[in-house]
């Protein structure tokens, strides 16, 4: 069985990154991509300087392509990885959904977080066919596009938790829009929070009960209320709870922070365990493509100190 270098879990953009800057060593990396990412549904990826507004499929072709033109020492498999384990002598097996067993000296994992939609659906029906698509998780990432906006609101529900990100989210969004409500799905006491708070901002605490979203036909939002009353919104934020991909956590013994990614050690992000690196969204309180561009550079910089450091 061949013995690669590292093996890469995950092929956004923190695992293209870390597979990319290991080339340049020389160092024999194979990169899985399962296919499944966080970012699927939307067409549009912001804050990344010469690939602003464009799709971050192509963003992840272009990666791919250039790692193979230029670079002779990766490997790429379009395959989902079910396991990991380390062996006895510290190297490490990963089995895929075929059964086929990899072995690599390290382990990267750039598995990236499942958002739990499904939660926030099961509170508002309608949000999840919205995710994305009139439902914003990140201001930065969406809403410039919907500028100049008459109202947009921000659902409280999954990590909207307190009144402080709460109105967070709504003074971004009152960048945006002359009007912003939070709507508060019918807690009362988190309205009262909320109040208080917000002092005399102008932000409208809307209290009732949610029953349903939908997308009206002016491409906006129509949020149904449980008095029958119906409001329209240019968009809604909401960040639901997210999940790190994948068993590896379970697998590997590994540590996760109190906002549930996982434990790592900067600058290069090792976790608790020896030769297993953690980056991007599942390693990180901050989900951005930049900062898993940079956190998959800086974790090859510590693999290689280790590689070329231990004899093979």
């Amino acid at each position: 069985m061949t013995l690669y270098d590292v093996l890469i879990i995950g092929s956004g953009p923190a695992g293209l990154s870390t597979a990319t800057a290991l080339a340049r060593q020389l160092h024999t990396t194979l990169l899985f991509d399962s296919g499944v990412y966080r970012n699927a549904r939307t067409k549009h990826m912001h804050n990344v300087p010469t690939w602003d507004h464009r799709d971050p499929a192509e963003f992840r072709a272009k990666a791919r392509e250039d790692l193979f033109a230029r670079y002779d020492t990766v490997r790429i498999e379009d395959v989902t990885v079910k396991a990991v384990k380390k062996l006895e002598g510290g190297a490490f097996e990963a089995e895929d959904e075929k059964g086929r067993l990899w072995k690599g000296r390290k382990v990267v994992l750039a598995v990236g977080v499942k958002d739990l939609v499904e939660d926030m659906e099961a509170m508002i029906p309608g949000y999840e066919k919205l995710w994305g698509r009139g439902v914003y998780h990140c201001l930065f990432c969406d809403g410039y596009e919907d500028r100049g906006a008459r109202s947009a609101g921000v659902l409280v529900g999954g990590d909207v938790s307190n009144a402080g990100i709460a109105l967070h989210m709504a003074r971004m969004a009152k960048r945006l829009s002359e009007e912003v409500k939070i709507y508060t799905n019918g807690d009362r006491e988190f309205g009262r929070e909320l109040t208080v708070s917000a002092g005399k901002e102008d932000i409208e605490i809307e209290g009732r009960k949610l029953v349903r979203l939908d997308k009206n036909d002016g491409s906006g939002v129509t949020v149904y209320l449980e008095d029958g009353a119906q409001m329209t919104e240019r968009f809604l934020v909401n960040k639901p709870r997210g999940k790190v991909n994948g068993p590896f956590v379970t697998q590997l013994g590994l540590e996760l922070t109190d906002m549930g990614v996982i434990k790592v050690t900067p600058p290069f992000y090792e976790t608790g365990v020896k030769g297993v690196f953690a980056v991007g969204d599942c390693a990180s309180p901050i989900p951005a493509v930049v900062n898993a561009l940079s956190m998959g550079a800086l974790a090859a910089g510590g693999l290689v100190a280790q590689l070329q450091s231990e004899p093979r």
